[in-house]
């Protein structure tokens, strides 16, 4: 099976590109992306700006043309523990959620709480019972989450996963499948999108490899070991429409607190931009092509 996805469907993690909104909306239009994932604007989250910088956020965003199908929180991510209070989660749930629907957007990206060092029982336990908390919060912000492989107890693997949308049963759970975070944890990409597939609304995009003893180490689309082509074919064979999100991780890695030469970060966002167009859209491939006037 051929890949032909429409490019319209191409978006990336705007802090990838460049720090500042400026420097998202500019690279995201100059590649002919239709979408911007927000995850931070000069270092800051959604969650964090007043709402009046949140407007801005919105207004600047809707004159480039660009709609925000996804804002990334640090709910239960790699900058949380079980023993992060859960009352300060749910605050930035609710900051989250009024901060997504002033940029046109209904869905957060969620993780599932990492480890404070407690037996393996008691972290699946206290995980999941925040995932109920922070789900049927949720459900009052009229607001979906979406759960990444990735930091946290369901990132573990596939049956984590099953279990965390078993246990939480709230249509306001969902998931968001990154292809590369398999490569860190230990599991091919391919057989956990399988088995989790009805669940997953977004995509993020990453490639690498894994080194003896150094670990996962993040490659251009296409040249690593995360069988990233096999999983947009599963995807789109099973009628996934939704967003794929170019996430590149060479220059700008946010849990290792690397953040890259910004004219590195934005050389290496277009060029992985345009490797991953090439792979999957060769239509939109060649228009890009045209517009840049490379």
């Amino acid at each position: 099976m051929d890949l032909h996805v429409s490019p319209d469907r191409l978006c990336g993690i705007g802090d990838e590109a460049a720090a500042d909104l400026t420097g998202q909306l500019t690279i995201h239009h100059e590649l002919g992306l239709t979408a911007l994932e927000l995850r931070t604007v000069d270092g800051q989250g959604l969650h964090e700006l007043s709402a009046g910088e949140v407007a801005d956020v919105a207004r600047r965003t809707i004159v480039a043309g660009l709609r925000v199908p996804v804002v990334d929180t640090p709910i239960g991510s790699w900058s949380t523990t079980l023993a992060t209070d859960l009352g300060a989660e749910l605050a930035v749930l609710e900051r989250s959620a009024h901060a997504a629907s002033l940029v046109g957007c209904d869905r957060l990206r969620v993780m599932s709480y990492p480890n404070d060092g407690r037996p393996a029982h008691a972290w699946r336990t206290e995980a999941l019972r925040r995932m109920r908390v922070l789900s049927r919060e949720a459900e009052r912000l009229g607001v979906t989450l979406l759960h990444e492989n990735c930091q946290g107890w369901a990132g573990q693997g596939a049956k984590e996963t099953l279990r965390l949308l078993e246990e939480v049963a709230s249509d306001r759970l969902r998931l968001l499948f990154d292809t590369g975070n398999g490569l860190a944890y230990g599991y091919d990409s391919v057989e956990f999108l399988a088995e989790v597939l009805p669940w997953v609304e977004h995509v993020h995009i990453k490639d690498g490899l894994v080194r003896p003893d150094e670990g996962a180490e993040f490659t251009m689309p296409g040249e690593g070991t995360a069988r990233l082509t096999e999983c947009v074919r599963l995807l789109e064979a099973s009628g996934y429409r939704g967003d794929y999100s170019i996430e590149p991780h060479l220059a700008r890695i946010p849990h290792l607190a690397l953040d890259g030469d910004p004219a590195e970060l934005a050389a290496g966002y277009r060029a992985y931009a345009r490797r991953f167009t090439s792979l999957v859209c060769p239509t939109g491939a060649s228009a890009q092509k045209e517009t840049s006037g490379a």
